[in-house]
């Protein structure tokens, strides 16, 4: 049984930056690859970032490519997703997943098997 917990979303201005956590608990958190996917109201669950299980291979959408960072801390079992520069395009919900198999990682939605509940990310003009 995992469970992913995110949290840090809030209200920011275009420019700004915040800083996205998700908590992962239920198994060995270092095996397993992590993503960070968004959906904006009326559009599909698009992939954003995804990190291996070393850490060592990251891989980002280009909409978000040079301004957004994920990185993982797996002694305190949490992703991260730090968002720079952002713009009212980024406004969405964002989800944290990650696959049942160890050692994979996907930058589609179908590749991961658990999410957390979501956290909402709003950017003002």
């Amino acid at each position: 049984q995992v469970q992913l917990v995110e949290s840090g979303g809030g209200l920011v201005q275009a420019g700004g930056s915040l800083r996205l956590s998700c908590a992962a608990s239920g198994r060995t958190f270092s095996s397993y690859a992590m993503g960070w996917f968004r959906q904006a109201p009326g559009k599909e669950r698009e992939f954003v970032a995804a990190i291996s299980w070393s850490g060592g291979s990251t891989y980002y959408a280009d909409s978000v490519k040079g301004r957004f960072t994920i990185s993982r801390d797996n002694a305190k079992n949490t992703v991260y997703l730090q968002m720079n520069s952002l713009k009212p395009e980024d406004t969405a919900v964002y989800y944290c997943a990650t696959p049942k198999r160890a050692g994979w990682v996907s930058i589609h939605k179908q590749g991961y098997d658990y999410w957390g509940q979501g956290t909402q990310v709003t950017v003002s003009s």
